[in-house]
């Protein structure tokens, strides 16, 4: 066992904490060596089992990242932004795999993350599942094949919990278009229609979210055309799929060199 890869879990408390920890814990391919949260919290300082009401597991919550990354060959980071910067500055000092699936980063967040990748495998994405990683393909094949007087709009759904808008996953299958396309998704970007809006902009990209619920995660991609449509949708049930393309992207980053990868790398696709 000692031999696995040992990962560690950042924001251990949240929803997709808890599934990554479960996710590791029952797999046969790593080990599961330190959870991290937010100094103050609850569970720093408690056994990691004990903390979300199972039996004991030797790992002891910390506040300390530096400490828990220590004996670590990965990490796995679905916090914020901020928090996620911070992390990837030590997870380069201990050469780590660390694997992002934190959204809401902008653009000064992720350029932050260059310098780090010089020392460290870094991989990044705003959605970890094979499924929507295929719908990112698919979405930017049936932009190529379009011209701009098809109208695309990308509609996604979830919990009431969710702080950003449009999801990082949305935004990738924007990106996924607009590079289909041949544009600049800045340059082309719709959102956030209010009021009297005017009329929608030739080749622009639009972005609608909903929010309600329990919903885990709802894409579609629409393209509407004059007197037909075509919409490419992806429905998730489960977060776990995210957490198992987590893993699978920590145990792939353990013999890369270091520098910035996504899920299509992991995938092949």
């Amino acid at each position: 066992m000692s031999d696995l890869p040992g990962i560690v879990i950042t924001g251990a408390s949240g929803r997709m904490g808890q599934m990554l920890i479960r996710t590791v814990g029952e797999s046969d391919k790593a080990r599961l060596v330190g959870a991290v949260e937010r100094t103050g919290h609850d569970w720093v300082g408690q056994d990691l089992g004990e903390a979300m009401g199972g039996a004991p597991n030797g790992v002891i919550v910390t506040d300390d990242p530096l400490e828990a990354f220590s004996g670590a060959q990965a990490v796995i980071d679905f916090t914020a932004p901020a928090a996620t910067r911070e992390f990837a500055k030590i997870a380069a000092q201990a050469r780590l795999t660390h694997v992002i699936g934190t959204t809401g980063m902008d653009d000064d967040d992720i350029a932050a993350l260059k310098p780090c990748a010089r020392h460290a495998v870094i991989v990044r994405a705003g959605n970890m599942s094979l499924g929507v990683n295929l719908l990112t393909q698919l979405t930017k094949k049936v932009a190529q094949a379009l011209d701009a007087d098809w109208d695309i709009e990308v509609i996604e759904a979830h919990h009431n919990k969710k702080v950003d808008a449009p999801s990082g996953t949305a935004l990738m299958l924007g990106e996924a278009a607009a590079e289909g396309r041949g544009v600049s998704l800045e340059d082309n970007r719709e959102s956030g229609r209010d009021g009297i809006t005017g009329a929608r902009k030739h080749g622009a990209i639009g972005f609608s979210a909903i929010r309600g619920g329990d919903i885990v995660g709802e894409h579609d991609v629409l393209f509407a055309g004059m007197g037909e449509r075509i919409i490419l949708r992806h429905v998730a049930t489960d977060r776990a799929i995210f957490a198992r393309g987590a893993l699978k992207a920590a145990l792939w980053g353990q013999d890369k060199r270091p520098g910035e990868y996504d899920m299509l790398d992991v995938l092949g696709l």
